[in-house]
């Protein structure tokens, strides 16, 4: 069983917080928090495969967002045994 998942940029390990927002643009422009929605816009259904930073401007994955700290753990004990092979 997955914990709950940290969200926070997959290149500068910024956090986004509850009053960020994201506009769907070219879209419908509804302005709302895309972690809210798992990227899913309110406003006209659109699915987004990317997620911009707000403080390093990189698009991302938007799914690689989420990390979960016990995946975190079993992937770093897979990489030691990876290397002590």
């Amino acid at each position: 069983m997955q914990g709950e998942a940290e969200i926070y940029c997959p290149r500068c390990a910024w956090r986004p917080a509850p009053e960020d927002r994201w506009c769907c643009q070219p879209g419908c422009g509804t302005v709302w928090n895309t972690f809210w929605t798992r990227a899913l816009c309110p406003g006209c259904g659109h699915q987004w495969e990317h997620t911009a930073c707000l403080a390093c401007g990189v698009m991302s994955p938007h799914e690689d967002w989420y990390h979960y700290p016990d995946r975190t753990a079993e992937r770093r004990v897979e990489r030691k045994e990876l290397e002590d092979a």
